[in-house]
């Protein structure tokens, strides 16, 4: 027991003892006139249990930090918009999310510099480059933090990180890394920081590799890259039918979460951080497939999902996705 359960479990007990020795029968006659029997003092033991129980209860909820979410997108400033989020509890912090190019690692070092935490472990919600390009610069600035992703995403980056170097590294100029950093494999499915869990969800799914982070303390969604906001949804990683049908899957165990905050994988502009980030991917992909099937090439689907939504951002996402999907380019799943 710690000293603040002491002191508030002393305060009851002081409590009890006055009410009790006020009301103690001398000789069978109870001062004041008033009588107190064996059976009302076996219910005043009983309340000081219950008191001393809802202590315990409160001092364990004390111990537990509020958890608070500092988004960082660079938005048009780099290749691609992906979101790193700080989760702080009092005094320590977890990472998730590492963004692609040096120049966007280095301003999200200054936040958690600035936020006065202490950072105790990057984790890496998925396997694409733009989520873990950047350990390099943030594992230099806090080297005693760790480093870690689930098995799928693990996997993941080992398969595929020569080639994602050698497609992306001349396009990235200065921000390309000096090395590369594999995450070290989560052991079971959640993180801790500071008493609140940090869950990892969709890992038994039929996606393994793109799960999510939920906050059940906070009720937030962060990390992954099944949500998208303000953006053409990239489509590339997903080349079949049964890929979009669980990614739906995917985002519809997110709407039954019922999240307050809801932080996507990728967006530009400004986020309303709720499901309406959910909603839209899942129309994106429902509305691609539609025009996937009646386009005779890319062209055509490009134009198409430009009068569905002409607003969006990153058309580069959408000609490349759309180049895969009409068989016209060859994209590494």
């Amino acid at each position: 027991m710690d000293s603040q359960t002491t002191r508030i479990s002393d305060k009851y007990a002081s409590s009890f003892t006055s009410i009790a020795s006020r009301l103690a029968p001398t000789k069978g006659i109870a001062k004041y006139g008033i009588g107190i029997t064996e059976q009302q003092m076996i219910g005043f033991t009983s309340l000081k249990r219950v008191l001393l129980a809802t202590t315990f209860v409160f001092a364990a909820h004390a111990s537990a930090s509020t958890l608070t979410l500092d988004v960082y997108n660079p938005g048009e400033k780099a290749i691609f918009p992906v979101t790193s989020v700080l989760v702080s509890g009092e005094k320590e912090a977890i990472l998730v999310d590492a963004q692609f190019g040096k120049s966007q690692a280095e301003q999200v070092v200054e936040k958690i510099r600035a936020s006065g935490k202490q950072l105790t472990t990057i984790y890496i919600s998925h396997g694409d480059p733009d989520y873990y390009f950047g350990l390099d610069t943030l594992t230099a600035a806090f080297p005693k933090a760790k480093v870690l992703a689930s098995q799928p995403t693990v996997d993941h980056i080992k398969q595929t990180v020569d080639g994602k170097l050698a497609f992306w590294g001349p396009k990235m100029g200065a921000d390309v890394p000096t090395k590369t950093v594999v995450p070290d494999v989560l052991k079971g499915d959640s993180l801790i920081l500071e008493g609140q869990k940090l869950q990892v969800l969709g890992l038994e799914g039929p996606q393994p590799d793109r799960s999510f982070v939920w906050i059940p303390s906070i009720k937030a969604v962060v990390g992954g890259v099944v949500v998208a906001q303000n953006i053409h949804v990239w489509m590339a990683d997903t080349q079949t039918p049964q890929s979009h049908a669980d990614w739906l899957a995917t985002l519809h165990s997110i709407e039954t979460l019922k999240p307050q905050v809801v932080v996507p994988g990728h967006y530009l502009g400004e986020s309303g951080r709720s499901l309406a980030a959910v909603q839209f991917t899942a129309a994106y992909i429902k509305a691609f497939d539609e025009e996937t099937a009646k386009a005779r090439n890319s062209a055509e689907l490009i134009a198409a999902m430009k009068k569905r939504f002409p607003a969006l951002g990153d058309e580069s996402s959408l000609e490349l996705s759309a180049k895969v999907a009409k068989g016209e380019m060859k994209w590494g799943e």
